[in-house]
């Protein structure tokens, strides 16, 4: 963050950090970050729906395989 930039828009641009940071600790993905990504690496790709996207990461956080805890 810079200096020169208003104070405003530093408190909000460090909450959208702490936001972010506090999904990924507690494993909910960031479909913002997922669209600038596909934006930026892959702009020849559709990126996912919304709801899609939260599929996809919840097949692959719990819903892959046998190896499965319990």
């Amino acid at each position: 963050m810079s200096r020169s930039m208003p104070f405003a828009e530093r408190v909000r641009a460090l909450w959208r950090f702490l936001a972010q940071t506090g999904r990924l600790i507690v494993g909910v993905p960031d479909y913002d970050v997922y669209l600038a990504h596909m934006r930026r690496v892959h702009p020849d790709r559709e990126p996912l729906d919304r709801e899609a996207f939260f599929a996809d990461r919840m097949q692959a956080r719990y819903g892959r395989g046998a190896s499965r805890c319990c």
